[in-house]
């Protein structure tokens, strides 16, 4: 993360991690297609034959809210094959936040275990902590046949400490709430850390307000997607 308190400009990284073929990449899709073409980079993607990402994907975008605060974001994916844990790490350092996204399918339910507790493993490695780390959780492919059900996923909201959010990435469903979701942790973590509210002169609402604008998202739709603790 790095604050240009001159230019007025927050630069940050967030990486979507997640099982093999859980939907990071749908993800990334769909909110380059949401987006305000003012708001997005070009998406670029290096995905295998057999459409699994085989490095990671890369979406730039760039915010520039009513107070005149600018918020430069790098979205990554990572690859989720077992193989790729060097590649999983390597995209992993200097993160902001992180989205994990876990396959609904009860099916893929220990592939989403093993995937998250690689995401811990890897964070230390990289001297980081999945305490202190902004992170939700996103729950795709809800239209799926043979998913964890409402209520399951309802349980599970109440013991974890992350945010839980549920999706249809193919069709954008739930996708900018995760994002904003996660937005909204990064933005009390930095400012807990660095005032930005006094540096700033931000309020928090109306910094999301300004990026739901640019990202086309009705503010009453996201309590829909999500549950907390």
């Amino acid at each position: 993360m790095q604050i240009d308190f001159e230019k007025r400009e927050i630069q940050l990284k967030i990486v979507y991690y997640g099982p093999a073929l859980s939907g990071k990449t749908t993800n990334l899709v769909a909110i380059h297609r949401t987006a305000a073409p003012s708001s997005r980079g070009r998406l670029m993607t290096l995905d295998t034959k057999d459409d699994r990402t085989l490095f990671f994907d890369l979406l730039p975008m760039h915010f520039t809210t009513d107070s005149g605060l600018s918020i430069a974001i790098k979205l990554f994916t990572v690859p989720g094959q077992v193989i790729h844990d060097a590649t999983r790490r390597l995209v992993l350092q200097g993160a902001d936040a992180v989205a994990f996204i876990a396959d609904s399918q009860v099916s893929e339910t220990q592939a989403n275990k093993d995937s998250f507790l690689n995401l811990r493993k890897n964070l230390e490695e990289n001297g980081l902590d999945i305490k202190s780390m902004p992170l939700v959780i996103q729950f795709n492919k809800r239209d799926l046949p043979g998913v964890r059900t409402d209520a399951e996923l309802e349980l599970l909201a109440q013991r974890s400490r992350e945010p839980i959010f549920k999706a249809v990435a193919t069709d954008g469903a739930g996708v900018v709430e995760t994002f904003m979701g996660l937005i909204g942790l990064t933005w009390q973590r930095l400012d807990s850390w660095h005032d930005l509210k006094g540096k700033f002169q931000v309020q928090g609402a109306v910094l999301f307000e300004s990026l739901r604008r640019q990202l086309g998202q009705n503010p009453e739709a996201a309590e829909g997607a999500r549950w907390t603790r």
